[in-house]
């Protein structure tokens, strides 16, 4: 937002971009648009995306998140639009140091180098710090009129907000599932599997508790009335659906091929899940396309399957 505003006061036209994948979503960024009276183009980048987040050529960082990689597909990605929204240069909200690793001089010098559009990248926060990029040697931009921020503060662009009424900004953290614990835990193990993944996969990874049985075998649990309803709509007809039906309990989706130990199992904790009670048997029902057949299962400590968790 401080960016745009930046190269905005230098009567310059703005057209801001979202680049959206299953790790984050252009809600947020929607809302930031409106307040400023920005223009907004949300761009889904998936395909491209995964390809990076499977097979990083800088790496990881924390998590399952591939930084460097994500910055310099973003700026290939905008390089490849300059010419059909005719645009002459891209822009970046970034800061020199922010954070140590995907924003340190040498990260920022790769991220350009690597997008191919290093000459028009352009760093209105940290612009002084950095070296001249085309659109300020051709008086596109007016350096002088640039920031020179860097380290992992926020103060300044803080304060920036408030002199330009932006009150209702994006929080410092957060936004990209990649780099939380869990959901990187739950996407390794995805990939894990060696085959192609599929979009509502990911998007199950947002939702409930997962569980993996056996190398192939893998249930999904939901944990309330708006999840539960979340897991329906993204299960297909290859899939099992658990239900307990003696009461109240979660919907739980089985992917894979289950044997019956397996299935034993999946239904074990659908009942241990439920309202059934610890030590009470309950049946469930597993549904697959429109084949149905009841279970008998004993619910049991949630203890029981910590070592299926994931």
């Amino acid at each position: 937002m401080l960016a745009a505003d930046l190269i905005r006061a230098q009567d310059i036209d703005v057209l801001g971009l979202f680049f959206e994948t299953p790790f984050f979503t252009a809600q947020r960024a929607v809302k930031s648009a409106l307040s400023m009276d920005l223009p907004l183009m949300v761009v889904d980048i998936t395909k491209r995306h995964l390809e990076i987040v499977r097979h990083p050529k800088n790496g990881y960082g924390g998590n399952m998140n591939p930084c460097i990689d994500c910055h310099a597909l973003m700026f290939r990605i905008a390089g490849e639009m300059l010419k059909q929204e005719r645009a002459d240069f891209i822009i970046t909200g970034e800061v020199l140091g922010q954070r140590p690793m995907s924003q340190n001089k040498q990260s920022l010098r790769k991220v350009a180098s690597e997008s191919g559009y290093g000459d028009l990248l352009l760093r209105p926060l940290s612009a002084k710090l950095l070296p001249l990029t085309m659109p300020e040697e051709k008086g596109w931009v007016n350096r002088k009129l640039l920031m020179d921020l860097q380290g992992r503060t926020r103060k300044p662009q803080m304060e920036m907000a408030g002199q330009l009424n932006f009150h209702d900004y994006p929080s410092p953290a957060g936004g990209c599932l990649l780099t939380e614990k869990v959901f990187a835990r739950r996407l390794k193990d995805l990939f894990s599997q060696g085959k192609d993944t599929e979009i509502r996969e990911i998007e199950l990874l947002k939702l409930g508790r997962h569980f993996r049985l056996a190398p192939f075998e893998k249930i999904v649990v939901g944990r309330n009335k708006q999840e539960n309803e979340a897991i329906l709509a993204l299960s297909k007809e290859k899939d099992h659906i658990l239900t307990s039906a003696n009461g109240p309990g979660p919907v739980v989706l089985a992917l894979g091929d289950f044997t019956d130990s397996s299935m034993a199992i999946a239904a074990s904790i659908t009942a241990s899940y439920s309202d059934v009670g610890e030590g009470n048997t309950t049946t469930v029902k597993i549904k697959r396309g429109e084949v149905e057949r009841l279970l008998m299962s004993t619910a049991m400590s949630k203890g029981e399957f910590v070592c299926y968790m994931l």
